[in-house]
This record gives structure tokens, C-alpha cells and sequence, in this order.
């Protein structure tokens, strides 16, 4: 498949690596602009952004893409059969959910309904849970609200960190991603809507 990706931290790599070697042609990444952090507040390439030259990918780092006519040009003449999101932190655009054939593809670290959010995985641990897992689902205009693809459960041990958990989800959700595609292509993946009484909110921890 033709794709645009959008993602920005380490979370996010392992699904754009595995869409690679599964022989799909990323034509575009857009990644968060560039941001100073550290100590000595030293401008700092995204993780996405390493990647992404280290693979000699076309990048572009838009510090808006609500409305922003180049940037939706530009997209619109990739024409892309999808556009994956994965951990990109801005909120899309009505114009860029109507353009791919499949739709926004969203990989969101925990098994919706749970856990909407910027924050899945500290809070599933802050909780306490014993199982989390990883979503495949299509964007629509709400906040992880979309039509559920595919899931799969992971577990949760007593001692484990969510650092420690997120590069297991990622993984997980990299090869998820990839059958996500695949079912699409195929025509052998219905969706399936989220039960919304079921919700619960994973907000920013501060």
C-alpha cells in the first residue's frame, strides 16, 4: 500500500520499521517539529525523525496541520491507500480522515474502550491492572473513538514499569499493524464500534 505516517516518539518506530519490511511504500512521515530538552535544552530530533533520515524517507515536521492548504496538497497528491497514526500527538484533521480509501489507522496502547488518551499505559499500570493490550482501530472526529480492527491482550506483571511495558506494546502493535493492513487489503476485517459505556479516560499525567 501507498501510506503517510505520522508518529513522533520511540513508541512509535517499531510499526513504521515493520510496514517497511512488510513491503509497504511509506511515501510521506510527518513527525512533531523539532523541540529543545535535556539539561542544556538542546534542540532534539524526534525518534521518528532519526528513523525516518536513517531510512532516507521524505519528513515533514509542520508546526500545524489543521489548516495548513500545503501540507493537504501535498497528501492529497500522494493519493495514500491509508494514513497511519501512531503515537503522532496531534489531534487529525476532518480533511485527512477523508482522504484514504482505508481511512486514519490509529495504534493506540490499550484494549478499547479503556484507556482513551494521551496516557494508556501509566495509568493501566497506575490502576494496577493485570492485562492491557493493544488496538487497531479507524479515526474518526472523537478522542479514540473510532471503530475498533483488531486487539490483542498483553499482560501486566506486579512488578513490571510502564517503561518497561511500552516497548513490549509497541512491538505487539507493530506486527498488529501489519495484519491490520493486510485483513484491509484482503477485505476480510470488519469493523467493529466500541461499546461507549464502557469508557474510560487516560488523560496526561502531570
Amino acid at each position: 500500500m501507498r501510506l503517510v505516517f505520522c508518529g513522533t516518539p520511540q513508541f512509535a518506530v517499531p510499526t513504521l520499521e515493520a510496514l517497511l519490511n512488510a513491503g509497504h511504500k511509506v511515501e510521506l512521515v510527518l513527525s512533531q517539529p523539532d523541540r529543545p530538552g535535556g539539561r542544556g535544552l538542546e534542540v532534539q530530533f524526534s525518534s521518528v525523525k532519526q528513523f525516518s533520515i536513517q531510512h532516507g524517507l521524505a519528513l515533514s515536521q509542520p508546526e500545524k496541520i489543521r489548516n495548513n492548504p500545503e501540507l493537504q496538497k501535498s497528501i492529497a497528491g500522494i493519493a495514500p491507500d491509508a494514513i497511519i497514526i501512531v503515537a503522532y500527538g496531534r489531534l487529525i484533521p476532518a480533511w485527512m480522515l477523508t482522504l484514504p480509501r482505508y481511512g486514519n489507522l490509529n495504534l493506540h496502547a490499550s484494549l478499547l474502550p479503556k484507556y482513551r488518551g494521551a496516557a494508556p499505559i501509566q495509568w493501566a499500570v497506575a490502576n494496577g491492572e493485570t492485562e492491557t493490550g493493544v488496538t487497531t482501530m479507524r479515526i474518526d472526529e472523537g478522542l479514540d473513538t473510532g471503530d475498533i480492527l483488531l486487539q490483542q491482550r498483553v499482560p501486566i506483571y506486579s512488578d513490571q514499569t510502564s517503561v518497561e511495558l511500552s516497548p513490549i506494546l509497541a512491538a505487539v502493535g507493530a506486527e498488529l499493524m501489519v495484519k491490520t493492513l493486510a485483513g484491509l487489503e484482503e477485505g476480510t476485517l470488519p469493523a467493529k464500534p466500541q461499546e461507549h459505556s464502557l469508557a474510560t479516560l487516560a488523560p496526561i499525567l502531570r
